[in-house]
């Protein structure tokens, strides 16, 4: 039985436990949000040291960190790194979104090597293997991607994102409605070409049952994702983003979250948040960023974030981060780093604004330290404890109590002092 299957049957799970414990709520809770849709569990039954995450309404906001190799980089170690680097730094799940290598030994890898829940894109294997063979990855065959998704959700994968809703009847209104950039989806982009050399439509829509029983067997996550997601602000909210497959999911006991943009202008997050939750009967939303502005590259870790604080304020559920290096090159450890902890500075200041339980509690108690000039207290509870006293031990001041800032004229000393 699947989570959504207990939950209908009022049974409360390990893993609905697990989740409630995490988000100091009642097991009663988990159940009746996860029997709605309203929340998934990342726990692939196949998946032996993961970590139960919950993801969805009512719950912390969530960070996912992207990771895996090119063809230009293909480094197992640094991948690994990477991995370790996105766990520390906070990161709730992970994507390998791997091209290069043995896909299959890094995706194992680094599904040992953590215990939080691990995400990829099937069709990039399933593409890559077509390549290995001396053919184009158009040539690929239904069933080879099907063996392929059904290989990596036995292996352990907690949720896959297929691109179920690129077919025929959503080109022709994502053409309508004219672009500047066109489809920027990796996974997106290969559907098309593959449906336009096959001459068919995408065998993600057209055999979608074929898909829901693969993940039914592990109670893997289907995250439907957003294969026309804009790639530029100019084309967002357009049309051609919408997925209509939720419910047939739902209805066989599998759980599914939506996958959104991408590129939205800050005006126009709050309404892309809302369509999506209204449209999907408020399954779980998944955003890339988003970025609200085209024009920072090496600095879009701080766009994204911008984007994601107000896309989880208005009801966005899981954040994929944004390094640094997005647009320029493949991430480095640095760049997750950074990309995850901008990430967690958003999901954190929207679920303050979200009233999500114990988030400002949080900020009362380093309020609380720098009242007290507590300084190891406020190292403690920083998103950041070690570039925080990094920073404080690169210029102690004269008197340990205050800092280089203010010294002696601090008014928190002042006061105390009076």
């Amino acid at each position: 039985m699947t989570q959504i299957e207990f939950s209908r049957a009022g049974e409360i799970t390990p893993e609905m436990k697990e989740v409630a414990a995490q988000e100091g709520l009642k097991p009663e809770n988990i159940v009746e949000l996860v029997k709605k849709g309203e929340v998934v569990i990342l726990c692939n039954q196949n998946h032996q040291n993961v970590i139960p995450t919950g993801i969805g309404k009512g719950l912390s906001t969530k960070v996912n960190a992207n990771i895996g190799t090119s063809v230009d980089v293909a480094d197992l170690d640094q991948e690994i790194e990477k991995a370790r680097v996105a766990v520390k730094a906070g990161a709730h799940a992970i994507m390998d979104l791997s091209t290069g290598g043995d896909l299959r030994e890094i995706r194992q890898t680094i599904t040992e090597t953590v215990q939080i829940p691990i995400g990829t894109v099937p069709i990039y294997q399933a593409a890559v293997a077509c390549t290995r063979k001396k053919k184009s990855f158009v040539e690929l065959t239904v069933d080879e991607l099907f063996e392929t998704i059904e290989e990596q959700v036995e292996e352990g994968v907690d949720f896959i994102t297929v691109h179920c809703g690129v077919n025929q009847r959503a080109l022709e209104r994502m053409k309508n409605e004219g672009r500047v950039m066109g489809v920027v989806s990796r996974g997106g982009a290969m559907t098309l070409e593959w449906m336009k050399y096959q001459k068919q439509d995408n065998p993600l829509f057209q055999h979608f049952d074929r898909l829901v029983d693969i993940a039914y067997k592990r109670d893997v996550v289907l995250s439907l994702g957003d294969g026309f997601r804009p790639g530029a602000v100019a084309d967002a909210t357009d049309r051609g983003q919408i997925g209509e497959l939720t419910q047939r999911a739902r209805e066989k006991g599998v759980q599914v979250k939506i996958e959104g943009p991408g590129h939205v202008p800050l005006h126009q997050v709050k309404a892309n948040v809302h369509l999506e939750k209204s449209l999907c009967h408020n399954a779980p939303f998944y955003v890339l960023g988003p970025l609200v502005t085209d024009i920072a590259p090496g600095y879009d870790h701080i766009v994204s974030a911008i984007g994601g604080a107000l896309a989880a304020w208005a009801g966005a559920d899981f954040l994929c981060y944004v390094t640094p290096a997005e647009h320029l090159r493949l991430p480095d450890a640095s760049d997750v780093h950074q990309g995850v902890i901008a990430s967690r500075i958003a999901a954190h200041a929207a679920d303050i604004a979200k009233g999500v339980k114990g988030a400002a509690e949080m900020d009362l108690m380093m309020s609380k330290c720098r009242k007290n000039l507590d300084w190891d207290g406020q190292i403690k509870i920083s998103i950041d404890p070690e570039a925080t006293k990094k920073i404080r031990d690169s210029r102690p001041p004269l008197d340990e109590s205050t800092c280089t800032m203010c010294g002696e004229f601090c008014a928190i000393k002042v006061q105390m002092d009076g």
